[in-house]
């Protein structure tokens, strides 16, 4: 069964329409999807017709101590209170965080980023790939990669991780929406073995249950590696691309290892 479990559209930061993506998984092949966008579901209020299921999903930002987060629900109730809640407060967070972005880029010369971030999101969801798309586009940066480098990225001014909601009320939230919670690509956090081990009992103590075994194309030892910490902390196991755009090759619908088959695949816990 062809599965991806974190993806995303242009109602967050993703290039294409829900129904753009929804046609593209069906092109290659996913059976089961789950569309995961940045505090909202305000996708699914726009699908109209698909031939694959869909799994309610979407993703949170929060913070564990220092250090940024994600947290994706799964399998939610999307006219649940608790997340017409979550998403209200997460909103408040991304705009105030966005603002504070926008002053602190101005402060080190960089004009109007707020409103161009914001013209190119074409909503109020508007995320630091937003400000670095602008940084691009004003000839303040040459790349993407350069505008998290310098200015976006961990540790740089554009990093700011105070509003959003603690890792125990985000996964309340999922949880009160008879969701579950898992821990978005763990990789991506540079973590040692040990302290990625202390995030997961603190993640495994507030009610979590699952987390990304498989994130994007990674390599063999990887998924083994973060296989062998599911099991041991009696996490079922997720999946997904974090697809966003069509020319990212490490991160198309799709197309990323299996889970190994010792894994408790948290497709089955639905």
């Amino acid at each position: 069964m062809n599965i991806d479990l974190h993806t995303h559209t242009n109602v967050s930061d993703g290039k294409l329409s829900p129904g753009e993506l929804l046609q593209r998984a069906e092109d290659k092949g996913i059976e089961l999807l789950s569309i995961t966008d940045h505090d909202t579901v305000a996708a699914y209020s726009k699908i109209k017709h698909t031939s694959l299921t869909l799994v309610p999903g979407v993703e949170f930002s929060t913070r564990w101590g220092k250090t940024g987060i994600h947290i994706v629900g799964l399998n939610i109730d999307l006219q649940s209170d608790a997340i017409s809640e979550a998403i209200t407060c997460q909103t408040t967070a991304r705009h105030k965080r966005a603002e504070d972005i926008a002053a602190k880029l101005e402060r080190r010369g960089v004009r109007d980023t707020f409103t161009g971030a914001q013209q190119i999101a074409g909503n109020d969801n508007i995320g630091r790939p937003h400000f670095a798309e602008y940084l691009v586009q004003t000839g303040t940066c040459v790349s993407i990669e350069e505008a998290f480098k310098k200015y976006l990225g961990p540790g740089k001014s554009g990093d700011i991780r105070k509003y959003w909601a603690t890792m125990p009320q985000i996964i309340d939230w999922v949880c009160a929406a008879g969701g579950i919670a898992v821990l978005a690509h763990p990789l991506t956090y540079n973590m040692t073995r040990t302290k990625l081990s202390l995030l997961l009992d603190d993640f495994i103590a507030a009610g979590g249950q699952a987390m990304e075994v498989v994130s994007g194309k990674q390599l063999p030892h990887e998924t083994r590696d973060i296989a062998r910490l599911c099991i041991q902390k009696k996490l079922m196991a997720s999946c997904g691309s974090d697809f966003h755009q069509p020319d990212k090759s490490r991160s198309e619908l799709g197309q990323f290892p299996p889970i190994p088959a010792d894994c408790d695949p948290v497709w089955e816990n639905f």
